[in-house]
């Protein structure tokens, strides 16, 4: 064979064997992508829509059997309704409440001592802990910021400020007679107010028995926070009973039983909202920003106003800007306007007011998130009223175990819970807000002292909420029909009134 001959062999050879491997390339390229475009789909599944979230919330209850036993704490779950834990805590407890954070709770003892301890579900009695106080202390209501606590004390007309947790006594600072709770934004470097009814009497009758009889005028000390001393004294009504802040800690609310007024102050200002300059007891003149209207308060104004109202508890709902405020003394509730315009001061339709009929005595009221409905808990007739927030009417009126004192609420996108507590019941009624009926009732050990929620608008976090003791104006564990000197005598703790 000639070598040209062997060369075209070979190179035959290279050729037929480079055909085959593009062959199959080809092939092997038809397999992996398919016919025609070079398309691969991507298949991704599609998860299932189910119900909306519930709000991480725990509904804290505190219970009593007695005046001198030992306190029950049960969390019960919002999801569930289920009670997820229970242990004792300190004994013959007045009032409960929770820190801003929700998760930190506090009682008032029958023996003057304050009991801390966390609302959850891994809530445990190894885990309570007691706040250290004067031993002559005679704790009337408890504030309980982010940090730190602030206690209202009959004993010497003091506050008493603790830090740390368990609370440590820190100091006292003098104030006005008869305080009986303190408000304010809780930060520091900022300022908070002591409520003080400003009368001689420190047991509570007067104010309770006639708060229109009262002669006097109650007070609110702006107490700064970086000096821990009074820098200003306002002028509040007759018989102030509570007080709260707005979201945007601009104005403090004070509720004036007495005189069926709404006392507003201006906390970045320290003075009333609005007023006339005038001169307090310490002889400091006090001065408004000029630009506000001449008046001192936002009253209780509209339709169909009772000639007396009596507000003892409100909320704040941030949604419409306006407080929900429960009238005592005249069956109502009274829907304000208290919205801000972008300058931070009162808009033109501040004060507008709606008064709404409901049930006997309404001793408390919660408002859900969305300011579509309010409830209240009637305590007289022991029932719950619904109320439209849109209309201002009374929607549907609900009967529940025992006579009501506490209304709270949770809430998430697609429905709400609202919790009733009543003083001389062992259960806890649960009424579903998207049927408003009742849903179902739970079972404590002892009747109920006060429950509180750690979420209360879902998501939103909890507003600084202050305890409520019995006497000083606010409503006693039962309402005036069934609050006899026997019934008193059986059980001291239920108010510090006769009727």
């Amino acid at each position: 064979m000639s070598l040209s001959s062997s060369r075209t062999g070979q190179a035959r050879a290279r050729l037929v064997q480079g055909g085959a491997v593009l062959a199959g390339a080809l092939v092997a390229g038809v397999l992996v992508n398919g016919c025609g475009a070079g398309y691969r789909p991507v298949v991704s599944p599609i998860n299932p829509s189910g119900p909306a979230a519930q709000p991480q919330a725990f509904v804290g209850i505190v219970s009593s059997s007695s005046p001198t036993a030992p306190g029950i704490l049960t969390v019960v779950d919002y999801s569930g309704d289920t009670i997820m834990a229970s242990a004792p805590i300190g004994p013959g407890p007045r009032s409960f409440t929770l820190d801003e954070t929700g998760s930190n709770g506090y009682t008032i003892n029958g023996d003057g001592t304050l009991t801390n301890f966390q609302v959850s579900s891994s809530f445990q009695a190894k885990n309570i802990q007691f706040t250290t106080l004067p031993t002559t202390a005679n704790a009337v209501n408890v504030f309980s910021p982010s940090a730190g606590l602030w206690v209202s004390d009959l004993t010497g007309n003091v506050i008493d400020v603790l830090a740390g947790f368990p609370g440590t006594f820190k100091l006292a600072v003098p104030v006005a007679t008869t305080p009986v709770m303190v408000i304010g934004s809780g930060l520091v470097g900022q300022r908070n107010y002591s409520i003080t009814q400003n009368i001689a009497d420190t047991t509570g009758v007067a104010c309770n028995v006639a708060p229109r009889t009262v002669s006097g005028v109650g007070e609110a000390e702006s107490i700064e926070e970086a000096s821990f001393t009074v820098s200003t004294r306002i002028p509040l009504g007759k018989c102030p009973v509570y007080a709260l802040e707005s979201p945007d800690t601009r104005r403090i609310f004070v509720l004036n039983r007495g005189d069926d007024t709404i006392t507003v102050i201006n906390s970045q200002n320290n003075t009333l909202d609005a007023c006339t300059p005038f001169v307090n007891q310490s002889g400091q003149t006090v001065t408004c920003h000029p630009s506000l209207p001449l008046s001192t308060s936002a009253g209780l104004t509209g339709a169909s106003v009772p000639a007396t109202a009596g507000p003892v508890y409100a909320e704040y709902n941030a949604a419409t800007s306006q407080l929900i405020v429960a009238d005592y003394d005249a069956n109502t509730v009274s829907v304000i306007d208290v919205s801000l315009d972008i300058y931070g001061n009162d808009s033109p339709t501040f004060g507008t007011t709606f008064t709404i009929p409901v049930g006997a005595n309404p001793a408390s009221v919660t408002a859900l998130y969305d300011g579509s409905r309010a409830y209240t808990a009637n305590q007289s007739d022991g029932t719950v009223t619904e109320i439209n927030l849109v209309s201002h009417t009374p929607v549907k009126t609900l009967p529940v175990i025992g006579h009501p004192r506490t209304v709270v609420s949770v809430q998430n996108s697609l429905q709400g819970k609202v919790y009733v507590a009543s003083p001389d019941s062992p259960y806890i009624t649960i009424v579903r807000t998207d049927q408003d009926i009742i849903d179902t009732t739970v079972l404590v050990q002892g009747n109920v002292v006060d429950v509180r929620t750690s979420n209360q608008n879902g998501s939103q976090g909890n507003a600084i909420v202050v305890s409520r003791n019995p006497g000083f104006g606010q409503p006693c564990y039962l309402p005036p029909t069934l609050l006899t000197p026997t019934a008193i005598a059986a059980n001291p703790s239920t108010c510090s009134t006769l009727p």
